[in-house]
C-alpha cells in the first residue's frame, strides 16, 4: 500500500466490516456469541507481537454493562486525568502520566474510539499505529504461508482493539480505561489477565442474538470481565441480575460491590446533563478511587465523607458528546442524544421534557428527528412517545416529526468514517424503515406533522425551516429532539459542524443506491473480502464487532 494517510487507514479498516447478508444470516442462525472468540483474540495478539499477560502495564480498567459504559468510563478517564497535574504530585508515589480510554461506537471520526489524556489519537498517529498492526498481521500471515489479504485479519472490532492495545503499550500509557463491545465473556476485550478493577453498569436487554433475552443471561456474559485481580464493582441492577453477577463473583471468586447513588454527588454539577448520569458518576467514583488504591496513590483507610478536589473537577470538566447534549443556534435548540435501546430512548425522552419550560401559555413547536434502522425502530418510538406524552401530562409530545435514514449527505453520501455495512441497502433505498415509522407516528398522534427524508442532510434543512417559519416562544427557540441511533447523531453532528443542511425535495432512491456504492471499500467484492465474510459465517465470528457501531453507551 503505498500512500499511508489517514484517510487510507480508514479506507483499509471498512473492508474488515462484514456486509449486511452476513451479518443478518449470523443474527438468524441463533448460535450467539462466538465461544472461541478469546483463543483467537489471544492468537491475533500474538501475532502483533504480544502474550495477553504484556497488557498488565497497562493497568487496564475494563467496563461492560448495557446503558451508560461510555460515559462512565468518560467520567473515570476525567476525574483520573486530573492526576497528571503538578498540583496533585505526590514524589513517594507514582504519577499518573497518560490515561488511555478505548471506547465504542464513535461519532464523527473512528479515531475518536482510542484516546490518550481525553484526547482522539491525531490523524498521524491513528494512521501510523494502524499500519503497525496492519502490517505485522500481513507479516505473520507470510510466516505460516497464508495469504496477506483481508483474511489476515480479524473483523473491525477486533481490528481495532488490537490497534488500540498495541497503540497504548506503544505510548507507554500507564492506565486503559477499556469498555466491551459486546457482552464481556466472550468480548474480544476480554483478553485482560490483571486489570485494576472492573465496572459494570446497568443492565437492559440488547442484543438478544448474542446475549440472550433475559437479564439474567445478559448478566452471565457482563459478568465476564470479573477477574480475581480485582475487585468489581456494578451498577444497581434488578435482583435476578444481581444474583447472577454474585454467582460469578464467587465463581472467579472475587469480591462484588453494589454501588448506589452517591449522596456526595448531589451538589455537584456534572459535565453530563440529565439526572441519571448521578449513577453512572457514582458507579465511576467508585472505580476511579479502587483503581488509585491499587495504583498506591491513595491511601485506603482515608475517609470517605468527601470527594477528592480531583474527582469534582474531573465530574465538572466531564465531556461526551452526543450524550444528552444541547446544541444551540438561531431560532433552534437541537437536544441530541444517542438512545437506540427501549430503556435508552424511556431516558432521552425523559432528560428532552426536563428541558421543556414549565410554562407553556400557548402551543410549542417542538420537532422530532428520529432514526432506527436496524433494532424494532417502531416500538422505539412508541416508547419514547410514551415517555414523553405522560412527563406533559398528556400535552402533544412534538407539533413535527421527521424520520430519515443514516445517510449523512443526499450527495456525497457517507464520509468514510460513518460508513456502515449492517443495515440493508435495499431497505434503506426504499425508505421501508423511515415510512414504517412514519406511518407508526401518524397512528399515534395524527395531529403531529410527519415528514420522511433520505439524508440527514435533508432531515436537518427541513427542521431549520420549520424553525425559522414558526416561533415556539417569545425567543423564538424551537426544541428538537435528536435521537433513536448513534449513527444518526454521528451524521447529525456532521452536517451540523460542517454547516451542510438542505431541503429541496425528494431524491430519487437511485441516486441514494449510486451513494452507497461510490466507494469500493463498502461493497467490496474482492474474494479476500468474501472469504473474510464466510469464515465469520463458519466460525459464528462475533458479527456485531465487525461493525463500526457495535454497542450502545
Amino acid at each position: 500500500m503505498a500512500s499511508r494517510t489517514y484517510a487510507d487507514a480508514v479506507a483499509a479498516l471498512n473492508t474488515l466490516q462484514t456486509n449486511f447478508a452476513i451479518v443478518d444470516a449470523i443474527r438468524n442462525s441463533g448460535k450467539g456469541m462466538n465461544k472461541n472468540s478469546i483463543p483467537e483474540m489471544v492468537e491475533w495478539c500474538r501475532r502483533i507481537g504480544y502474550e495477553p499477560s504484556d497488557f498488565n502495564r497497562l493497568n487496564a480498567i475494563h467496563i461492560a454493562g448495557t446503558k451508560g459504559k461510555g460515559s462512565t468510563s468518560a467520567f473515570i478517564s476525567s476525574m483520573l486525568g486530573q492526576y497528571r497535574f503538578p498540583s496533585t504530585r505526590k514524589p513517594e508515589r507514582p504519577l499518573l502520566r497518560k490515561i488511555g480510554l478505548y471506547t465504542s461506537p464513535h461519532l464523527r471520526y473512528v479515531r475518536e474510539r482510542i484516546q490518550i489524556n481525553n484526547q482522539p489519537l491525531s490523524e498521524e498517529a491513528f494512521a501510523r499505529y494502524f499500519f503497525e498492526t496492519w502490517d505485522r498481521l500481513e507479516e505473520a500471515a507470510r510466516a505460516k504461508g497464508e495469504p496477506p489479504d483481508t483474511t489476515a485479519k480479524p473483523g473491525y472490532f477486533r481490528f481495532l482493539t488490537l490497534m488500540a492495545y498495541h497503540t497504548y503499550m506503544s505510548e507507554g500509557v500507564d492506565t486503559a480505561i477499556t469498555e466491551c463491545g459486546i457482552g464481556g465473556e466472550y468480548d474480544s476485550t476480554n483478553v485482560l489477565v490483571k486489570p485494576t478493577v472492573t465496572g459494570i453498569t446497568s443492565l437492559g436487554i440488547d442484543h438478544t442474538a448474542m446475549l440472550g433475552n433475559t437479564v439474567e443471561e445478559i448478566a452471565w456474559h457482563k459478568g465476564g470481565i470479573m477477574k480475581a485481580s480485582a475487585p468489581c464493582f456494578t451498577a444497581p441492577q434488578p435482583p435476578a441480575a444481581i444474583e447472577v453477577l454474585q454467582k460469578r463473583a464467587d465463581e472467579v471468586p472475587t469480591k462484588l460491590h453494589v454501588v448506589g447513588r452517591n449522596p456526595l454527588l448531589e451538589d455537584v454539577k456534572l459535565g453530563l446533563a440529565a439526572d441519571f448520569q448521578k449513577i453512572n458518576a457514582s458507579l465511576a467514583v467508585a472505580i476511579a478511587d479502587a483503581h488509585l488504591v491499587a495504583l498506591g496513590q491513595e491511601d485506603p483507610k482515608r475517609h470517605d465523607d468527601m470527594l477528592p478536589p480531583e474527582f469534582i473537577r474531573g465530574l465538572e470538566e466531564v465531556r461526551w458528546s452526543g450524550r444528552c447534549e444541547t446544541r444551540r443556534e438561531k431560532n433552534i435548540a437541537w437536544h441530541i442524544d444517542g438512545g437506540h435501546t427501549l430503556e435508552s430512548i424511556e431516558v432521552a425522552g425523559s432528560w428532552f421534557a426536563s428541558q421543556i419550560p414549565p410554562i407553556r401559555s400557548r402551543k410549542r413547536t417542538r420537532i422530532l428527528l428520529f432514526n432506527q434502522q436496524t433494532r424494532d425502530a417502531n416500538a422505539l418510538a412508541k416508547a419514547l412517545h410514551r415517555t414523553l406524552a405522560s412527563a406533559l401530562q398528556n400535552e402533544q409530545p412534538f407539533t413535527h416529526a421527521v424520520f430519515c435514514t443514516n445517510m449523512t449527505f443526499r450527495e456525497e453520501g457517507y464520509r468514510p468514517d460513518l460508513m456502515s455495512m449492517n443495515t440493508s441497502a435495499a431497505a434503506a433505498e426504499k425508505l421501508d424503515v423511515q415510512r414504517g415509522l412514519a406511518e407508526t407516528w401518524r397512528g399515534i398522534d395524527p395531529q403531529t406533522i410527519v415528514e420522511v427524508k433520505l439524508s440527514i442532510e435533508e432531515a436537518v434543512g427541513w427542521c431549520k425551516d420549520v424553525a425559522g417559519v414558526e416561533k415556539g416562544d417569545a425567543e423564538g427557540e424551537v426544541m428538537v429532539l435528536v435521537t433513536g441511533s448513534v449513527h444518526l447523531v454521528g451524521g447529525f453532528l456532521e452536517v451540523l459542524e460542517t454547516g451542510k443542511s438542505l431541503d429541496r425535495g425528494h431524491v430519487s432512491s437511485g441516486n441514494f443506491a449510486l451513494n452507497m456504492q461510490k466507494d469500493s471499500t463498502f461493497f467490496s467484492t474482492k474474494i479476500s473480502c468474501l472469504a473474510h465474510a464466510v469464515k465469520c459465517i463458519v466460525h459464528s465470528t462475533q458479527w456485531s464487532q465487525s461493525l463500526p457501531c457495535p454497542t450502545p453507551s
